[in-house]
């Protein structure tokens, strides 16, 4: 029963999430603000002593609510699809095989609770209560996926999309305005502009939001029989699984533009440049070629896990621009 469980919460996927915020928090943000920029006097200046505001504590909260939240997602995710499961993965199928449908219902509304809890709790602590908002919303969101967004076109895509985008982005949320309260008066006097952390952040946000959106496409072309079965709207099914191949090699193509951009253009150190070919565009590469050659579920699975694999290499460049900004300090 405990290795169902581990199953159905999809524990890789949520260390992935607890590694991402904690690279957002220690590898970017934070680095960042050693080295916020601004002016003194008319010249361009760095501003001072300005680090991290919220504790230990509080930021294993956020983790921990965006975990149970995301756990409670997949449960519930898994609760409505054993149908189209029993057709698409019938070895992998949980809930009501080893975990009894009701008992799956509970542990998705504990998961819930816990997440909810947590998040409106922290928000309330640090004095930013407005933002306990994004956490019911996100326990809603996922909700109404499971049972109406996901049977829609592309609306459960972007959906995925964005909430996987949001993941990294929770950690300047709750960060940038504990800051600019703490170090309001140095703020003010240095003219200190929040830009570069908002635009890194940005840009990662939207990096996981395209790579998830591929990756979400592609699961739809591996579970293409069973939603046909069961007469699911997924892109697959309404634009049939040639043109939605088109479709995602029309979004890989645009993302490796976009990277390649940012690399050669926007940053254009050596580490930077190295890094992004070999550990994101060349992995992008070979997709394209594997989404070529890609006919049945078993290719169409081995391109998603590939997919996972490009945005752990796409965040875990974090770790050079983190070794990057300390460069600079120094």
């Amino acid at each position: 029963m405990i290795k169902a469980f581990f199953r159905i919460i999809r524990w890789p996927n949520l260390l992935i999430i607890i590694l991402t915020q904690v690279l957002m928090r220690y590898g970017l943000v934070g680095p960042m603000l050693h080295h916020l920029p601004g002016s003194y006097n008319g010249q361009p200046a760095v501003v001072p002593d300005v680090s991290l505001v919220m504790s230990d504590f509080y930021f294993f909260l956020l983790v921990f609510a965006t975990v149970m939240l995301t756990a409670a997602g997949y449960v519930i995710n898994d609760y409505f699809d054993t149908r189209t499961d029993m057709i698409n993965r019938p070895d992998r199928v949980v809930v009501g095989k080893v975990i009894p449908r009701r008992k799956a219902l509970v542990i998705h509304i504990v998961l819930n609770v816990l997440g909810v809890g947590a998040g409106i709790f922290l928000s309330w602590a640090i004095g930013l209560s407005f933002l306990g908002i994004v956490f019911i919303l996100a326990a809603g969101l996922l909700w109404f996926y499971s049972t109406t967004y996901k049977r829609q076109f592309l609306v459960g895509n972007l959906l995925v999309a964005f909430l996987t985008a949001l993941v990294p982005f929770m950690v300047p949320l709750f960060e940038i305005p504990l800051v600019n309260k703490q170090y309001a008066s140095v703020m003010i006097l240095y003219h200190a502009t929040w830009r570069p952390i908002m635009v890194w952040s940005a840009g990662i946000s939207f990096f996981a939001f395209l790579l998830t959106l591929i990756r979400e496409i592609i699961k739809d072309m591996e579970d293409y029989e069973g939603d046909w079965s069961f007469g699911r709207n997924s892109m697959p099914v309404v634009a049939g699984l040639d043109t939605t191949r088109y479709i995602v090699l029309g979004v890989i193509v645009i993302t490796i533009l976009l990277v390649l951009w940012v690399i050669l253009f926007y940053l254009g150190d050596t580490a930077t440049i190295v890094y992004g070919l070999a550990a994101v565009v060349a992995p992008l590469a070979w997709l394209i070629i594997k989404m070529i050659r890609a006919r049945s579920p078993r290719d169409y699975h081995k391109a998603s896990t590939l997919t996972k694999w490009i945005m752990l290499t796409g965040l875990a460049y974090i770790l050079v621009a983190d070794y990057l900004f300390s460069a600079l300090i120094r």
